[in-house]
């Protein structure tokens, strides 16, 4: 590993080594892929890593290609201590916003652990049910938190895998290109084609 890379990967992780001294030992990162598009669910995912980790290229997922996320994530599934991952559908997210249903997501991922934590990181939410598990809260937590930053890559390229098929059902839309979010071409197609099964209609009354 190169020099640099060595020393991001330890500054990313200051926090949680911080944690470990102070006798923490399992800490599960928590992260969501998907609150903001037009379509497809909401992908929350949780991941407990060995404190000695340093997976090189582990990053907040917005900042590593597509094909660097994929290689990542079966590096991440392989060496966590243990992982769960949440899918929450358009349907639930109309019916109960977007917010609560990745609150939903986040509690149901701690559920779903096979290994439970001693503590939670999770970006940027409050006010969740952790099943008593205590949590932390870090603001931009995918750009400063390994635990966090490995979650954020499970959860994308679960996300962009789910698009993808879909992707092959409702191909006039393109999902293969912006995986649901709202851009200008996406946007057209609802325009001429309505909306599909998988669109969020709280998201798109004023495309329709």
């Amino acid at each position: 590993m190169k020099e640099k890379e060595l020393e991001r990967l330890t500054k990313l992780k200051e926090l949680e080594k911080d944690l470990y001294s102070k006798g923490f030992k399992k800490i599960c990162g928590i992260d969501e892929a998907g609150r903001g598009p037009l379509a497809g669910p909401v992908v929350v995912a949780g991941v407990i890593m060995p404190p000695d980790s340093m997976i090189e290229g582990v990053n907040d997922s917005k900042k590593v290609s597509e094909k660097k996320r994929e290689k990542l994530y079966d590096q991440i599934i392989n060496e966590a201590i243990a992982y769960s991952v949440a899918i929450i559908g358009q349907d639930v997210i109309d019916e109960i916003n977007i917010l609560n249903a990745t609150k939903q997501g986040v509690t149901e991922v701690v559920e779903q652990l096979e290994e439970k934590p001693d503590l939670i990181l999770v970006d940027a939410l409050t006010g969740i049910n952790t099943k008593g598990i205590p949590y932390d809260s870090i603001i931009k937590g995918d750009a400063k938190c390994y635990n966090i930053s490995a979650a954020s890559i499970i959860a994308k390229v679960t996300r962009d895998r789910i698009m993808r098929q879909w992707d092959e059902i409702y191909p006039q839309y393109g999902f293969i290109a912006h995986k649901g979010y709202g851009t200008a071409k996406h946007i057209e197609a609802i325009k001429e084609y309505g909306l599909s099964p998988i669109h969020r209609k709280s998201f798109t009354k004023k495309f329709v």
